[in-house]
């Protein structure tokens, strides 16, 4: 039987799973500033987490220390926005 092939899905798509975006520079040093953190102070995401290899396929290589966005959605708030910082992994 051969491997399944990890392309053929998108997990962004799927229902469970919120929104990624991956910041740009600019966008991420905004978000620190306006946050009043440190990179380094942000929750982590591997660059092996699934998301990210499906944003490396739209973006191309994801560097350690870039900051992806994730919005979820909410019944009470609607909107909840969080960060994470991409590390090694």
């Amino acid at each position: 039987m051969a491997a399944a092939d990890t392309n053929s899905f998108n997990i962004l798509k799927h229902n469970l799973v919120p929104e990624h975006h991956l910041l740009n520079e600019e966008e991420a040093n905004e978000v620190l500033t306006k946050l009043g953190i440190t990179r380094d102070q942000l929750p982590k995401i591997k660059t092996s987490d699934a998301v990210i290899q499906v944003l490396e396929s739209i973006h191309g290589p994801i560097a350690e220390g870039s900051v992806i966005k994730i919005i979820r959605k909410s019944e009470t708030a609607q909107e909840f926005t969080v960060y994470r910082l991409v590390t090694r992994g």
